[in-house]
């Protein structure tokens, strides 16, 4: 079975996102089709199996938080 789905993370601004993608796309390359878009991320998910997929999408959130939680840390200091 072939599981396809598209992720869209929309930022406050471009530059936000654009830090975002950059972050992320060092562990993507290969594996996820990834675009920026002005204040948008958007991750096409490929996988064949139900789990492979669920596992991809979760990384990826999983990623995208810890990337929030270090923008959010050192905008404060």
């Amino acid at each position: 079975m072939k599981i396809k789905g598209k992720l869209q993370l929309k930022y406050k601004n471009s530059k936000i996102a654009e830090t975002v993608y950059e972050s992320l796309e060092v562990d993507n390359i290969g594996f996820l089709d990834s675009k920026l878009k002005n204040d948008t991320i958007e991750y096409n998910l490929d996988n064949n199996s139900l789990e492979s997929f669920l596992s991809t999408a979760d990384d990826l959130i999983a990623s995208e938080i810890v990337v929030e939680k270090i923008l959010e840390t050192t905008k404060k200091e």
